[in-house]
């Protein structure tokens, strides 16, 4: 039996669909409508093989070249994503600044937080252009007390960053390459559903840890020998009455603005775009649409229009509702007017994330002591936020498999 908090399946892995004629819901295959997504672009990234089978068995996908950059608004110029890889296109006072800091720092300082990691491996003149104030934003000013983590979204070779300086330099990181459903994630996440024993509206409330029972806010409960959840950490070990378990770690969530407009001027090309800096605040821009025509209304045979999602971060209980909601969304919808990405918005959709990313402060055991408390109780905790860990789709997709 599967029980599922929400009303559809997928939680942020799933599509949905608004018209362009005053924003409406509709079904998919509607020929009006724009394709979005509940927690912005998710691309599946990875190479492993009999998931990748498993995948292409249940929706057809399409494979896609990744192309993204940096954008530096003080300087105006876009920049391969990584970054660090593609120093040719800086002014020639800033490379020689980036050789500097490079040729005498010798990396051995302490490390403790993310912003010591970024400062040891990149220097002062890339923290102060990019890494500082992106992180600053993408973690809603937590990288100055967590832990370093997530190292291999930001590619440090530093033989690599030299080379990059003098010209172009291969593609590098995570997600060189990725795939997408030709017909939407709410396609796979409907196949993989069809042969589940499934429930909708059920959201837990508290574990009876002796009694082996789960509680749901409709009053009913369920009794189990074994649980596979895919609850965030910190919410499992708070209704299982774990009191011991030391304080959570950190997470951050974020507000996604999915926006269809008119294309702009300055549009870019890229399927996303991280930013430094921002009058409105947020830290990434990604084009649907930039990456397949199926986000846009079948309608758009001329290519005007373009699909976007906007990040922003925040804080635990800092959620803007009601006013504050519609002034960050406009303050947003008008920055990307003024850069020149977007005119004539159609639809504006908010989305949020409650736990959005997360984090780990120095030294915390916080993780294992939640994942082998709950496993003592035959709970398995599992999945990007079950594990408390940065893990794509794909990877959310194995954890299912293998638990099940």
């Amino acid at each position: 039996m599967v029980c599922e908090q929400l009303d559809a399946s997928g939680g942020i892995c799933a599509s949905y669909y608004v018209d362009g004629n005053g924003g409406v819901p509709r079904p998919s295959g509607s020929r009006s409508s724009y394709r979005f997504e509940k927690g912005g672009g998710h691309w599946i990234f990875g190479s492993d093989p009999a998931v990748l089978t498993r995948i292409r068995s249940l929706s057809p996908v399409k494979t896609y070249r990744r192309k993204a950059s940096v954008f530096l608004p003080d300087l105006d110029c876009y920049i391969p994503y990584p970054l660090q890889n593609h120093l040719y296109l800086l002014p020639a006072r800033l490379r020689a600044k980036v050789v500097d800091d490079l040729t005498k720092s010798s990396g051995n300082g302490v490390v403790k937080t993310m912003k010591d990691w970024l400062a040891a491996s990149f220097g002062k003149t890339l923290c102060e252009l990019f890494f500082f104030p992106f992180h600053e934003s993408y973690t809603a000013g937590l990288y100055a007390r967590i832990a370093p983590q997530d190292a291999f979204k930001v590619p440090m070779d530093r033989a690599m960053i030299l080379k990059g300086l003098k010209g172009k330099t291969p593609a590098t990181g995570y997600n060189t390459t990725f795939i997408y459903p030709c017909k939407g994630l709410d396609h796979l996440i409907r196949q993989l559903e069809s042969g589940c024993r499934l429930q909708y509206q059920k959201q837990a409330v508290h574990l009876d840890l002796k009694k082996k029972r789960v509680l749901f806010q409709d009053g009913t409960d369920l009794g189990y020998t074994s649980l596979i959840s895919t609850l965030p950490l910190d919410v499992l070990v708070r209704i299982s009455g774990a009191r011991k378990i030391p304080t959570p770690d950190p997470y951050t969530s974020v507000l996604v603005l999915n926006i269809g407009a008119a294309r702009g001027r300055r549009c870019p090309d890229d399927h996303w775009v991280y930013v430094p800096q921002s009058r409105s605040g947020f830290h990434r821009v990604g084009f649907y649409s930039n990456i397949d025509r199926s986000f846009l209304p079948a309608t758009d045979r001329a290519r005007e229009r373009v699909s976007i999602y906007v990040e922003k971060a925040f804080l635990p209980g800092q959620r803007p509702d009601g006013n504050a909601l519609s002034s960050q969304t406009q303050a947003i919808v008008n920055e990307l007017i003024s850069w020149g990405y977007i005119k004539d918005v159609e639809v504006v959709s908010p989305t949020w994330v409650e736990h959005g990313y997360t984090w780990q402060t120095p030294a915390s055991a916080w993780r294992q002591e939640a994942i082998s408390f709950l496993k003592g109780h035959d709970i398995s905790s599992i999945g990007r936020y079950g594990a408390w860990r940065f893990q794509g789709i794909l990877e959310s997709m194995k954890d299912g498999f293998n638990s099940g």
